[in-house]
């Protein structure tokens, strides 16, 4: 087996990292640990709310790193397919205590995510169709509209700074609403455009990566736990980062080598983990800007859902700690529970709701620890900020089409496909408006932009209202 473990630093700061689990910047792992827990419990509120809380905890409150290195690795992080604010937990856990570091800050960030899903979907699976569960994750489905729109103001207000931006994320909506092209061109066409345009010193893509960690004073790079320097482990080594890649890489693709070579093609597991392990190489822009893609597919393709069960899943996300992409574990779950095969359909569904999770979150290791140390060399990189804003951008026009999708399929019992042309449009029939769901969004919307309503007590608020007004109707 190969040793997953960084480059021994050499001299003083040898002996320092050699005791005890202490490092130089005199956090010890048994502290880290205790903090990355904290983390894990409070990351609701989606990629911007994880990112900071994060924030506030290792910047603001324990001073590990600096303002600039942390939106370094932010800004990284951003350009990778899978959920940023994990990656940046991994990150921040790598350059503090090393692969260990990055491997715990990683796993504790998505591990009560994962569990409460799990049990919601037993529930899910078990109740679904009894009114009172149902009217749950009705009131939940017309909430979370409200969540999307608030994504796309959110994002859009960071990263929309100018009218090259404001270009960009409308190139992006037309080219991902009418056009259909694959949300990972477009990330990819950003990226380029942008790296350019910071080449060449155009101001329009001097915008930063698009979040915003803080307010209040800056804490330098200096001033922090780790200094501003590069850790010894840190540094580039080519041989470390192979070797750790190849382990991670054995990790996530041969489960997949040996369902396939077990059951074939067209087994469930197989296709789940198939299917996944593409969504994580492409999963650019986040949760948002994949999910009406996987619901498509999961729905039309592979019949794993009904049609609106993915917002009952999103609803199950936006309540629970840790990234919005572990939507997609109950997706995995709800479709080896319609198919088991010889398996007990609870089983079958929670091992592939474990298959789901491990294809999904294995590759974001990966992508870190393949880079990071590459990346750190990088910090100031005018190109590479540019790109960085350019993405952000494009992923604003994805995620408004992903909040017109879901608002269609949310407020509309039916909605027909359009032909014109080389365009395709969804449009909603209307004689099929859904009132409750209307008023419901209408009132999350209220809640959230008029009286400034956290997230989570505006969908418990209209869970609430859902099971009443079901049980009202029956």
């Amino acid at each position: 087996m190969v040793e997953m473990t960084d480059n021994a630093p050499s001299g003083k700061m040898a002996e320092e990292d050699a005791g005890e689990g202490h490092h130089h910047h005199g956090v010890s792992f048994g502290d880290a640990f205790r903090v990355w827990l904290r983390v894990a419990a409070l990351s609701f509120g989606g990629p911007a709310g994880q990112i900071a809380v994060m924030h506030r905890i290792i910047v603001d409150e324990k001073r590990w790193i600096g303002e600039h290195r942390f939106l370094h690795a932010l800004n990284y992080c951003m350009l990778l397919p899978g959920p940023e604010a994990q990656q940046l937990a991994i990150y921040i856990g790598w350059l503090m205590h090393r692969t260990v570091g990055g491997l715990v800050a990683g796993l504790l960030f998505v591990l009560p995510g994962f569990l409460s899903i799990l049990c919601l979907s037993y529930i899910y699976a078990a109740y679904g169709n009894v009114g009172i569960v149902a009217g749950l994750f009705f009131g939940l489905k017309a909430a979370v509209l409200a969540v999307v729109v608030q994504a796309v103001i959110r994002i859009g207000g960071r990263a929309l700074k100018n009218r090259v931006m404001v270009g960009i994320a409308a190139a992006a909506f037309i080219a991902i609403f009418f056009l259909h092209v694959p949300f990972p061109l477009i990330v990819l066409a950003a990226g380029i455009a942008g790296f350019l345009g910071g080449r060449f010193g155009l101001s329009a893509f001097r915008t930063g990566g698009g979040h915003k960690a803080g307010s209040g004073p800056v804490l330098s790079d200096a001033e922090s736990a780790l200094g501003e320097g590069i850790p010894a482990h840190a540094r580039p080594n080519l041989a470390w980062s192979l070797r750790i890649s190849a382990v991670l890489l054995a990790l996530w693709l041969a489960p997949l080598a040996a369902l396939y070579a077990t059951f074939g093609a067209d087994n469930v597991f197989t296709e789940i983990g198939l299917f996944f392990s593409k969504m994580a190489v492409v999963t650019f822009g986040g949760a948002y800007a994949v999910l009406a893609y996987v619901a498509q597919e999961a729905v039309q393709h592979f019949g794993w859902l009904k049609p609106g069960e993915m917002l009952d899943g999103l609803g199950m996300a936006e309540t629970t700690p840790g990234p919005l992409i572990m939507v997609v574990q109950f997706v995995g779950f709800m479709g080896a529970y319609r198919d088991p095969g010889a398996l007990d359909p609870m089983l079958a569904a929670t091992l592939a709701a474990v298959l789901t999770s491990w294809v999904t979150f294995v590759p974001c290791f990966l992508w870190i620890f393949l880079g990071a140390p590459f990346i750190e060399k990088l910090r100031g990189n005018i190109a590479l900020a540019g790109a960085m804003s350019a993405i952000t951008a494009a992923v604003v026009g994805v995620i408004l089409n992903l909040a017109i999708w879901f608002a269609l399929h949310t407020l509309f019992a039916e909605v027909a496909t359009v032909q014109l042309g080389g365009l395709r449009l969804d449009i909603p029939v209307l004689q099929s408006a859904v009132p409750a769901a209307m008023a419901l969004s209408a009132a999350a919307a209220i809640a959230i932009f008029r009286f400034k309503a956290s997230v989570i007590a505006t969908l418990l608020a209209c869970a609430a209202a859902g099971m009443i007004w079901t049980l009202a109707v029956d």
